[in-house]
């Protein structure tokens, strides 16, 4: 157990902020961590790690074994799209984080997967076994996972090359005028809020997002989006530029949503087998609480 006791001038600063300058050998992820579950009390009590210190508070640290640096197996239920002997496709539902993070160390589509199929590619690291690419935490849809480590060089080239067709479904807020559209402004990290990304920066990364609308409602379209690129949040960034975010995306301006997510779906995926070199579409059905929200629409 660590004690530290704030001091006068220590008024107003937060805790993490506070526990970074008294604890410089943990790294803030790892204290923010530890406020958040409990581990950090501050005159005995547990606080978040935006409290404000008044200079006169007794704190508490009582610090943990870091994450171990291996996914592990877990028995976790898994939808198989299809699979060769180079390639998986899965469906990945809202909510299940792709790989361990910062926060994150259980219940993740890696640790199903080492359940299900114990052999993966290693290229990307013992902790991202066989991912080639990503889906956001509440983004439903197919993903593709290497077996070998050849198929995932061969992926991860036909990735970079754009030979890789992915598109998706996306509900957003508003009429959406054009019937078809093409968005380039390039992403970046936001200044100032981490968590966000901005397309409103000069500099960023090359990014390209086409749309096309697929239906018509009220005060939402749904639309069809291809992306070129695999930007962070590429497509829920370029929405919401035109001002029209996607539904439940309160990161970026969406109002609440009864949802308890985002309406975005990976509805289908076409690569080239690095097995066979055959060209294959993947199709993700759309998740009954997805489907449940446009029927309640139309």
């Amino acid at each position: 157990m660590i004690h530290l006791e704030a001091a006068r001038t220590d008024a107003g600063q937060r805790l993490d902020s506070f526990l970074h300058a008294r604890l410089p050998e943990y790294s803030r992820s790892r204290l923010q961590e530890w406020i958040q579950s409990g581990r950090v009390r501050v005159d005995g009590a547990p606080q978040k790690r935006s409290y404000q210190l008044r200079g006169s508070e007794r704190i508490q640290v009582e610090p943990a074994e870091p994450a171990p640096l291996r996914a592990t197996p877990e028995a976790l239920p898994l939808e198989i799209l299809y699979e060769d002997a180079a390639v998986i496709a899965v469906n990945k539902p809202a909510g299940m984080v792709v790989h361990a993070g910062a926060g994150v160390h259980s219940g993740t589509l890696v640790n199903a997967l080492l359940h299900r199929f114990r052999n993966l590619s290693g290229v990307g690291g013992e902790l991202r076994p066989g991912i080639v690419h990503r889906l956001d935490r509440f983004t439903s849809g197919v993903i593709l996972v290497a077996r070998t480590d050849a198929a995932h060089r061969d992926l991860a080239s036909q990735f970079a090359s754009r030979g890789v067709e992915k598109f998706y479904l996306a509900l957003v807020h508003g009429r959406v005028k054009a019937d078809r559209g093409r968005i380039e402004t390039p992403i970046a990290r936001h200044p100032t809020h981490r968590t966000r990304m901005t397309s409103r920066l000069e500099r960023g990364r090359a990014a390209l997002t086409e749309y096309h609308v697929f239906r018509r409602f009220d005060k939402f379209t749904l639309l069809e989006v291809r992306i070129g690129t695999g930007r962070t949040h590429q497509i829920r960034v370029h929405l919401s530029s035109l001002h029209h975010p996607v539904v439940g995306d309160k990161l970026y301006g969406a109002p609440a949503s009864p949802l308890g997510r985002y309406f975005l779906h990976a509805q289908r995926i076409t690569f080239a087998s690095p097995a066979t070199s055959e060209r294959i579409t993947v199709t993700a059905p759309l998740p009954d609480e997805l489907q449940q929200y446009l029927d309640a629409l139309a």
